[in-house]
């Protein structure tokens, strides 16, 4: 990861079981993560390949999503379906909640 860096933040997984992940850097003063998006956080493990942690961004906080320690070097494999999952469930529950919100309102009606 580039010096000043906290983490990627993800941006976009490929729906491709070996498509890549769209990541952006996020600078160390960045903001808490917005609703459903994931933060990942990568470094060098202490014995071989890298310790990788992911966090999910909630309503009122961020959350620990899942950790790959000791990850092989090619870990963004490993984590893309656990990614991609949670991306889709998000944005499922993005599309519940909107759905609610108007069935609550045009009940008012």
């Amino acid at each position: 990861m580039p010096s000043g860096v906290r983490g990627a933040l993800v941006q976009r997984v490929s729906v491709l079981p070996n498509g890549p992940l769209d990541v952006t850097w996020l600078a160390a003063e960045s903001p808490r993560l917005p609703l459903g998006r994931i933060r990942l956080r990568w470094e060098p493990a202490s014995s071989t390949g890298w310790d990788v942690t992911a966090h999910l961004g909630l309503a009122t906080a961020e959350v620990h999503l899942a950790s790959w320690p000791s990850a092989p070097h090619d870990w963004p494999l490993l984590v893309r379906p656990t990614i991609h999952e949670v991306l889709g469930l998000c944005a499922a529950l993005t599309v519940a909640t909107a759905a609610l919100d108007l069935s609550n309102r045009l009940a008012q009606v």
